[in-house]
């Protein structure tokens, strides 16, 4: 594969870092993780390494090219929040550790994803946003019933409230997987919290995202930190990865 990737987390205007993300390569497969710990409940730095960790063990002893690679994704996926649930296993609900995911796979020439929660891929062509993933959260549903519009969702009371996320209860999670799409050269695959797409407008993120002066980790700096300048006072936990396709 020939390919540029990067990643990077920042902590924002927060106490602590609840973000984490990795990005594996192998022999014939890239996978890209992003895990972003829910700030309203305890422990959230663990649950997003929990489910990290558990998810690249499921990569590591997966053969590649991977053969039903959304079998994998949805068994990966499973298996992180299983290990996040058992963290609260003695906790009341309220309490028990989190996290949203953004999980991307890349072989032979194409990619595929999953997410939970509020963790956004964007898949970037020829300087527009080609796919962007739809949050499972509650302004996303108005949105999408044409109650508020975009601009409004961004003042919701309910912004920050995600429908569906990693731990908790037993039960799985939304958990949302994209069919197999075939890459381009130039195509950029971005995976990140909420921290960046909330502070950064499309436009913006398009246009640095298409930089090519900088190397990449440095973009990804730049893009972060003007979100959460953007963002002021209330700047989550900024963390993004990146993969651009280049043949």
């Amino acid at each position: 594969m020939n390919i540029e990737f990067a990643k990077l987390s920042l902590i924002g205007k927060r106490k602590d870092n609840q973000d984490r993300a990795e990005i594996a390569i192998g022999e014939e497969a890239a996978l890209l993780m992003v895990f972003d710990g829910m700030g309203g409940h305890s422990d959230g730095a663990i649950a997003a390494e929990t489910a990290l960790a558990a998810v690249q063990r499921v990569f590591d002893s997966t053969p590649q090219p991977v053969f039903d690679v959304q079998g994998f994704l949805y068994r990966a996926v499973s298996i992180a929040h299983d290990a996040v649930v058992a963290l609260g296993k003695d906790r009341d609900v309220d309490s028990r550790p989190r996290a949203t995911c953004a999980i991307c796979l890349v072989q032979d020439d194409a990619c595929y994803w999953v997410h939970v929660g509020d963790s956004r891929i964007y898949l970037l062509r020829d300087h527009e946003i080609h796919h962007v993933t739809r949050d499972h959260s509650h302004v996303e549903v108005l949105i999408h019933e044409g109650v508020i519009s975009r601009a409004e969702a961004q003042e919701h009371p309910m912004r920050n409230y995600v429908e569906s996320c990693l731990g908790g209860d037993d039960a799985l999670p939304g958990i949302t997987v994209s069919r197999k799409r075939d890459l381009m050269p130039g195509d950029v695959l971005l995976l990140c919290s909420d921290g960046l797409w909330s502070g950064l407008p499309d436009e913006t993120l398009i246009q640095l995202s298409y930089e090519t002066e900088m190397p990449l980790p440095m973009v990804l700096k730049v893009m972060c930190d003007l979100a959460i300048k953007n963002n002021g006072k209330r700047a989550d936990n900024t963390t993004v990865a990146a993969l651009r396709w280049v043949d």
